[in-house]
């Protein structure tokens, strides 16, 4: 089954997006870039959200990566995932954010495959604080096969 299709089959939207002030995702040469994505949880991992309350918006950041893509590219397929960037809004004694972004992580794994093109370089860094207090923020970097 094809990326795509795993996609569509996990409910994840990829309807049409409006324009808006940045673009969510750019192809420059034989990639494509997106910019961060963030969930619509909001709140402090390790505070008043639980790691798995964290995986849940990395998944989330990491599914409006995908409609992203999907509208600038056309496809899901033909593509291997590179690079992310994962954010965690973090208290000031969280050390899990690894785990937070496994959300993300574990999705382009169930897409493309954890020892195929869905393998990635990743950083999960956390911070004092991300965009009107979401609790996490990622960006992708995807080559086209």
């Amino acid at each position: 089954m094809s990326a795509q299709q795993k996609a569509k089959e996990l409910g994840i939207d990829l309807s049409e997006q409006e324009k808006g002030y940045l673009n969510l995702c750019i192809k420059s040469g034989g990639q494509l870039i997106t910019s961060g994505h963030v969930s619509d949880i909001k709140g402090i991992v390790g505070g008043d959200l639980t790691v798995d309350d964290g995986y849940k918006a990395a998944r989330e950041c990491a599914e409006k990566i995908l409609r992203s893509v999907y509208n600038t590219h056309g496809t899901l397929d033909g593509l291997r995932v590179v690079k992310l960037l994962g954010c965690v809004y973090s208290a000031p004694d969280f050390t899990d954010q690894h785990l937070v972004i496994n959300g993300a992580s574990d999705l382009f794994h169930e897409l493309y495959g954890k020892d195929g093109h869905g393998y990635h370089a990743r950083s999960a860094l956390g911070f004092a604080a991300l965009p009107t207090g979401v609790a996490a923020e990622v960006e992708a970097i995807f080559a086209l096969l």
